[in-house]
């Protein structure tokens, strides 16, 4: 798999032909991609794998995409991706009957991730997980709170922000103003055309799904929602209650808050947390082995 020849993307000069150059590869229908899974798992094909990977890079490249904002080269943030694509393609396993961009779109955002946290040197922020949430959904909950200027954050702002994640009003205006000194513009120029210089937006491109991949997505979301509902009917009504609010909302309760709705200590609370995801993890577990042989 890492001797696979993929499209060349050795800098931002030259990204606008690589996004050209990927565009190219067709997007496999599901009975052609699932030929080519089989004869990669089975076969050990390299080209199959080749297929596979290539027909998924307009994929990496819109996940790719999103993560611009963090002042890393494009270009590089598009290498780390197709990495966790590879690394998905790798373990795919067709007889679970779902598409291989509905299973490596985790791959591909954890391996940008992963990358993007590296390259801050963030080593004290990368401990906790308040602030991880935190340098990845800053731009997003200042969208919430309709906050569209890149200066200092009010001690208001600042304040809503820091109750959403758990973190401090320091810690939240240290981080924007981090943000803010290593933005990457929409309008950022990427080559010289003849009606002008070519900026990033005009390499996005529509990567919205066809009705096939949207309708095998949801068919699998169904049934891991299915999976995950029944699982959580077998909890404690306490325990399903802090699982929910910890891990099931975008915008997840403190565990001080939860303790003081319960009348119990913040570690108490984050035990309870962990107890109810283990027994999760083990339900849904249970459950997708019975069904595999059934």
């Amino acid at each position: 798999m890492s001797s696979m020849t993929l499209p060349a993307l050795t800098s931002e000069n030259g990204l606008s032909r690589y996004l050209q150059e990927i565009w190219k590869f067709p997007i496999l229908e599901k009975e052609e991609e699932y030929m080519f899974a089989y004869r990669l798992r089975d076969e050990g094909d390299v080209d199959a794998a080749h297929q596979l990977v290539t027909s998924h890079l307009r994929l990496v490249a819109k996940i790719a995409m999103g993560y611009r904002g963090y002042g890393l080269p494009v270009a590089d943030l598009i290498s780390e991706g197709n990495i966790g694509l590879m690394k998905a393609v790798k373990k795919f396993d067709p007889d679970k009957g779902f598409r291989l961009s509905t299973y490596a779109i985790w791959w591909i955002k954890a391996s940008i991730t992963e990358y993007v946290l590296k390259s801050w040197s963030m080593v004290k922020m990368g401990t906790v997980a308040s602030q991880k949430k935190l340098f990845f959904s800053l731009r997003r909950m200042k969208n919430q709170l309709k906050i569209y200027d890149n200066g200092e954050l009010s001690d208001e702002q600042a304040g809503m922000i820091s109750e959403a994640v758990g973190a401090t009003e320091e810690e939240v205006q240290h981080m924007n103003r981090r943000l803010h000194s290593r933005d990457l513009s929409l309008n950022a120029p990427l080559s010289q055309t003849e009606d002008g210089a070519a900026e990033f937006q005009d390499t996005l491109v529509d990567e919205r799904p066809n009705p096939e991949s949207l309708v095998g997505a949801s068919e699998e979301m169904s049934v891991r929602s299915g999976m995950l509902e029944r699982a959580l009917a077998e909890l404690p009504e306490r325990e399903r209650h802090i699982l929910i609010e910890r891990r099931l909302k975008d915008d997840p309760v403190t565990l001080e808050e939860l303790g003081e709705q319960y009348g119990i200590s913040r570690e108490r609370i984050r035990q309870l947390e962990v107890r109810a995801f283990d027994k999760i993890q083990k339900l849904v577990r249970a459950e997708a082995m019975q069904a595999s042989a059934a």
